[in-house]
């Protein structure tokens, strides 16, 4: 399964801080029911035995909905699950030796927070990029900020789509509109919500014109 900007539009990064009682399958299901368009493991503490079963069970969560499945950093993992593809860092693998490694029939992206990073992603066979953080966020305390005017360069200095990533909320997602963005990437946004389907919903209304606009732009 191949990405394209629609999958983009709602990308929701799990967190298992926000599980409470809950089980992460559980937050997925809820999440995609409510609309999210593509999915993130992200699992850095865990071990790699355990992290794999746990990608088997919300990859197959994710094949109910149609949604592609991404596994963060870990590109064995990746691999093994059968997972869409795999997200990688600037501090992670090497872009294009990632991609030898899962061949041109999965998906990659990147995390980049300059235009140079980005446009050498893009070189280096990302699919899509990760650019953030845009706003401040709690949940990766060591991320560089990226501003929006920086995000708007990257956008428009790459042809393959861009996800905004960092602090988004349904409150501040509409300072993104004009940055050529392809959709959103969301962890407690969604994770943290009471109400994780009407979260993500709400959220999911919010980008499609944003990311229309975006797509808009391309096709001129």
């Amino acid at each position: 399964m191949k990405c394209d900007e629609r999958t983009l539009l709602l990308y929701a990064v799990t967190d298992r801080y926000w599980t409470g009682r809950q089980t992460l399958a559980k937050q997925v299901r809820e999440c995609l029911e409510g609309g999210a368009t593509m999915i993130q493991l992200r699992e850095k503490e865990m071990e790699e035995d355990a992290f794999e079963k746990e990608a088997e069970e919300i990859k197959a969560i994710c094949r109910e909905y149609g949604v592609p499945f991404i596994v963060n950093d870990n590109v064995e993992v990746a691999m093994r699950c059968g997972a869409d593809g795999v997200h990688v860092g600037q501090r992670d693998m090497e872009a294009g030796e990632v991609r030898k490694k899962i061949g041109s029939h999965r998906i990659l992206g990147v995390s980049a927070q300059t235009v140079e990073q980005a446009v050498l992603a893009q070189q280096r066979g990302a699919d899509y990029l990760g650019v953030g953080s845009v706003f401040p966020t709690s949940t990766k305390l060591d991320a560089d900020a990226v501003s929006l005017e920086t995000l708007r360069q990257i956008c428009a200095a790459v042809s393959i789509p861009v996800v905004a990533i960092g602090g988004i909320t349904e409150e501040n997602v509409t300072l993104l509109k004009g940055s050529g963005i392809a959709g959103a990437a969301v962890v407690s946004a969604v994770f943290g919500a009471p109400d994780i389907r009407l979260a993500a919903g709400r959220l999911k209304e919010k980008l499609l014109p944003i990311a229309a606009g975006s797509q808009e732009r391309r096709m001129i």
